[in-house]
């Protein structure tokens, strides 16, 4: 248990940040299977508009501080260059 009631209320918000970073991290991990699966099935169209949902889910990721922008900028190059060797 806390020590003072400040700590405690630091708790309760950690608690509920860690969630919803975990959320975010488990969107952007269904949404870039989603992608991966497009490509492996020549759907580029559909990978197209796959891509520019995670580029969004990305940047809002990093306007949250879930994720640095660094692993943002990383992500949506590695991202890129798939969908280019694919097309």
């Amino acid at each position: 248990m806390s020590a003072n009631k400040s700590a405690a209320k630091r708790i309760k918000t950690s608690e509920k940040a860690r969630l919803r970073h975990k959320s975010r991290c488990s969107a952007l991990k269904t949404s870039e299977k989603k992608f991966k699966i497009f490509i492996e099935s020549a759907e580029l169209g559909k990978a197209k508009e796959q891509l520019k949902d995670i580029f969004k889910k990305l940047d809002k990721a990093v306007k949250a501080g879930t994720i640095p922008k660094n692993k943002r900028n990383r992500k949506k190059s590695r991202l890129s260059s798939i969908l280019s060797k694919a097309a």
